[in-house]
């Protein structure tokens, strides 16, 4: 998939939010970890990657009732949903100066038509060494999800199924979207942000330029 970017500067998707916190504590801690752990951008790429994806549990596997929105919040309690490992993810890069950004996929909430659709975050990731944006999706792995780190062909959580109404985004975003954002804040809990989630994307005012 050709991807359509928000900016053309890489350096843009280098920056600090509330939700991309790579200066607390918790995560300022693995990136030393990982800076430590592994001397080439691609490597250091890989472990934040492993990390979101495997030591941060997916909530909705767990059937949990707690919301984690920032990166440290998900770090802390060890959990979230896609969002949230996405946030993870960027932040680790982030700190680690490795530009990422937020990637959307619709996806069926329960595989079928009739569970309805919601929106699904992943990542995209740009290696300045090899001049390369991919995406790379931390959601976790389980029975039928086997996610990978790679850099020529992607790996993702879901195959994308059209014929089901699902869609892939050729989007990356330099910021979480603000409608991901306000559906995490304002669920009381898990099962209802299972609900709240953005139901699709529409396209976005960079993508309709040229």
């Amino acid at each position: 998939m050709k991807l359509i970017l928000e900016s053309s500067d890489p350096n843009d998707y280098l920056g600090e939010s509330s939700a991309i916190n790579f200066h607390a504590p918790l995560v300022q801690k693995k990136i030393v970890e990982i800076r430590e752990g592994a001397s080439s951008e691609v490597d250091r790429a890989r472990l934040a990657f492993e990390f979101a994806r495997d030591e941060i549990a997916h909530s909705f596997d767990l059937k949990s009732e707690r919301v984690a929105i920032s990166a440290s919040d998900a770090m802390s309690f060890r959990e979230g949903i896609c969002f949230a490992k996405a946030h993870v993810l960027a932040a680790l890069l982030r700190g680690l100066g490795i530009p990422a950004g937020f990637c959307y996929q619709r996806v069926t909430r329960l595989g079928t038509v009739a569970s309805g659709h919601a929106l699904h975050g992943l990542n995209a990731v740009y290696l300045p060494e090899r001049r390369v944006w991919f995406r790379l999706d931390p959601r976790g792995n389980k029975p039928g999800v086997n996610s990978q780190f790679s850099i020529e062909r992607e790996q993702l959580a879901y195959p994308i199924r059209p014929e089901l109404g699902e869609v892939d985004y050729p989007y990356v975003f330099v910021e979480p979207l603000d409608e991901v954002l306000t559906a995490m804040r304002d669920s009381v809990d898990c099962r209802a942000l299972f609900t709240n989630r953005p139901l699709a994307l529409a396209v976005p005012d960079f993508a309709k330029c040229g």
